[in-house]
């Protein structure tokens, strides 16, 4: 009798025990989500299940649990990863620019390829990705080749109003800088409308430009530069006639980044990402 009993307040402790390993590899080791969309096709499907390394960056730790589903400023750090995101890499991040302010929501995950990194100057010439520092492929290449047959009609535009002005669009576009932390951009309307939104929160002030006076405003005063505060990254879907990312809503900050995706599983398949490209590091 009371062997039973032991045994019973053994497996009482033994279920909360195993759910706080659980939440613990899913803060600091792995994560998994399901892809609801094709923007990541051929290479994710519907359905599929990723799982997110978080090593490789490092976890991310939440310093204010108090999420509101309308979205907040991200209060966080990080611990230390094994390497920097790769060129190719596929990774998981929150939605950073909703409706042209950046804001964080706890459940708004997207999954891309990493086609830019900070510092780097994308472009697209034909549908193709170019990146000045990087010469080999971006992405798939027989997707890119799909879209380049379509006309400029069926693709639309790009992500804000100076590209328009400048003809660009989904099939040629750029170069357009990516940010890096530290790096100094001279100021006028056309970059500051380019980097409105990730300005006004780096800055946490009003943007407004002078197209006469070829000057901008932060709450009205003068400024000639800005310093970036936080690295970004080019994310764009393999599927690139049909994928909502970087080209239209513009850089993701590395702080929304959750984790690199190590694993796919389709029903039975166990799939490891990145097979077709070469591990490039930079």
């Amino acid at each position: 009798m009371k062997k039973t009993c032991i045994s019973i307040v053994l497996s009482f402790l033994s279920v909360p025990l195993l759910y706080g390993v659980w939440l613990l590899i899913r803060v600091f080791v792995m994560d998994y989500f399901t892809i609801p969309t094709e923007s990541m096709c051929p290479t994710l499907q519907p359905g599929d299940k990723v799982v997110v390394n978080k090593l490789i960056m490092g976890a991310r730790i939440y310093t204010n649990l108090d999420f509101n589903p309308e979205g907040q400023q991200l209060e966080s750090f990080r611990t230390k990863g094994t390497r920097m995101i790769r060129y190719n890499d596929i990774a998981v991040f929150n939605f950073a620019n909703h409706w042209g302010e950046i804001k964080f929501i706890i459940n708004n995950v997207f999954c891309k390829r990493v086609i830019g990194l900070p510092g780097d100057s994308i472009s697209a010439v034909n549908g193709h990705y170019v990146n000045n520092n990087f010469d080999g492929v971006l992405g798939l290449e027989t997707e890119q080749d799909r879209l380049a047959q379509l006309t400029d009609s069926t693709t639309g535009g790009y992500w804000v109003p100076p590209y328009y002005c400048q003809g660009w669009n989904v099939l040629n576009f750029g170069p357009l800088y990516v940010p890096r932390k530290g790096d100094i951009m001279q100021l006028r309307p056309l970059e500051a409308l380019t980097y409105m939104y990730f300005l006004e929160w780096e800055l946490g002030k009003k943007i407004t430009l002078d197209w006469g006076k070829n000057e901008v405003y932060a709450d009205g005063k003068l400024i000639t530069e800005h310093q970036f505060q936080h690295n970004y990254y080019f994310m764009a879907g393999d599927n690139v006639a049909n994928s909502d990312d970087s080209r239209y809503w513009g850089p993701v900050p590395e702080e929304y980044i959750v984790g690199v995706v190590g694993l796919i599983i389709r029903g039975s398949q166990f799939i490891i990402p990145n097979e077709e490209h070469d591990e490039d590091e930079r």
